[in-house]
């Protein structure tokens, strides 16, 4: 029941009071909680960005758009953290100081750098094939692009193999070697480095011919030369000019006859370029 300013009035016995309940004096605590107490609000977020990388991507974004000149990147590394928290002077040690670069304000950036270039040994794969095994066991497949063309440009004519004789007009002539297109005084280069065996008249329609032997029964030889430069015995390397071409011989035009012969037996010099 309500009185006039506005109290119940009680219809029974007040209730028996309630028991105080007992507070436990130590209650658990969480175990950083003094830590991050001790540390601070700002130490705190700065940890919070630390682990959650917050950080580090709030600096490359102001430092993207030009806000920030000077970024500094929080340690997110298990590692780094771990020695940040044990002292100063380990994390130090840890990472050296990076030195400072400093520009002034209008200074040009030259991305240029020196040109970068390897030398190595052209005749490195003919030899390592030569020494291993003779030359006439040697697959097309791995004599491939051991000789270097004997002229700077190879301009393909009539091939290796039976042909019709652009002298006589007979079907079935055994081409001895690879024909390339070249006006006389061309520069005969040497297919690799070796010895001069032959250089003069060949009677066999060669007309001036040279003969290189590159060891272990793999030799070459230019054909219908207009002069050679070169003399039996002397050594020459791949590339050197031996000679220049012609039309001496059994030839209808200035062109170069180009051989390659293992152990005495000629081969398609196209294997070998």
């Amino acid at each position: 029941m309500q009185n006039a300013r506005g109290r119940r009035r009680a219809s029974g016995p007040a209730p028996e009071p309630r028991p105080a309940e007992a507070i436990a004096a130590d209650r658990p605590r969480d175990a950083q909680r003094e830590a991050r107490r001790r540390r601070g609000p700002f130490r705190q977020v700065t940890d919070f960005a630390s682990a959650s990388g917050v950080g580090q991507k709030a600096g490359v974004a102001l430092a993207a758009t030009g806000l920030l000149l000077t970024v500094t990147v929080p340690a997110t590394g298990p590692v780094l953290a771990a020695g940040e928290q044990q002292g100063g002077a380990s994390a130090s040690a840890a990472s050296p100081a990076q030195p400072k670069v400093s520009a002034e304000a209008a200074a040009k950036i030259d991305f240029s750098r020196t040109s970068v270039s390897t030398t190595g040994d052209p005749d490195g794969k003919l030899k390592q094939l030569l020494s291993a095994q003779s030359a006439g066991s040697i697959s097309r497949a791995a004599s491939a692009g051991t000789l270097g063309g004997p002229l700077t440009t190879l301009v393909k004519s009539s091939p290796f193999g039976y042909r019709v004789s652009p002298i006589t007009g007979g079907a079935g002539e055994f081409h001895r070697g690879q024909d390339f297109a070249a006006q006389c005084g061309t520069e005969v280069l040497a297919a690799a480095s070796g010895t001069v065996t032959f250089s003069g008249w060949h009677p066999y329609g060669g007309g001036n011919r040279v003969v290189i032997d590159h060891g272990n029964g793999l030799e070459t030889t230019y054909n219908h030369l207009s002069s050679s430069s070169v003399q039996v015995g002397q050594k020459v390397t791949r590339g050197e000019i031996i000679a220049l071409s012609g039309t001496t011989g059994a030839s209808t035009g200035c062109h170069l006859h180009f051989e390659v012969m293992v152990n005495g037996e000629v081969v398609d010099p196209m294997g070998w370029l």
